[in-house]
């Protein structure tokens, strides 16, 4: 199905760039600037990254119906980043830290998932480990850039 290699290969362009544009944001110093234009820039990826993942899912819904709520469950992390930041509520960055993080975790365990079986010294591993393995690294990270932001009013 044409449409549906077309759609795959924008999910692909777009989940590429939030690895890159995630790992510029986190990387450059928490002000205006590069982290926000990385942070807009992983924001409008990760945005078709969601929208194409939910028509693929459609479209093979017999197959791929748990893509579809993979799908809303990773973007919702992202959203939650990116509205309070926008936003600023009580406690702002705790929520901006966390969505973003957990956003780049479930990126990251998608990417490994997908991939791990192409990988001659990887794919010789119980596939359910690169489910979990991200959040196993990445949830003791976000609760210690939290611990460092914690005090913070803003960035």
């Amino acid at each position: 199905m044409l449409i549906f290699k077309i759609i795959l290969f924008i999910h692909i362009c777009a989940g590429a760039i939030c690895l890159f544009s995630g790992i510029g944001a986190m990387s450059s110093k928490k002000k205006r600037g590069m982290h926000t234009i990385c942070g807009e820039i992983y924001h409008s990826a990760y945005v078709i990254v969601f929208v194409t993942s939910l028509t693929m899912a459609i479209l093979n819904w017999d197959s791929s119906a748990y893509l579809f709520f993979i799908g809303i469950f990773s973007y919702s992390f992202a959203f939650l980043g990116y509205v309070s930041a926008k936003k600023k509520w009580n406690n702002w960055i705790a929520f901006h830290i966390s969505g973003m993080l957990g956003s780049y975790i479930a990126i990251c365990t998608a990417i490994l998932v997908v991939n791990v079986s192409n990988i001659t010294f990887l794919n010789q591993w119980n596939p359910l480990i690169f489910w979990f393995l991200p959040s196993i690294i990445g949830s003791p990270l976000i609760f210690l850039v939290g611990q460092k932001y914690k005090k913070c009013k803003s960035i």
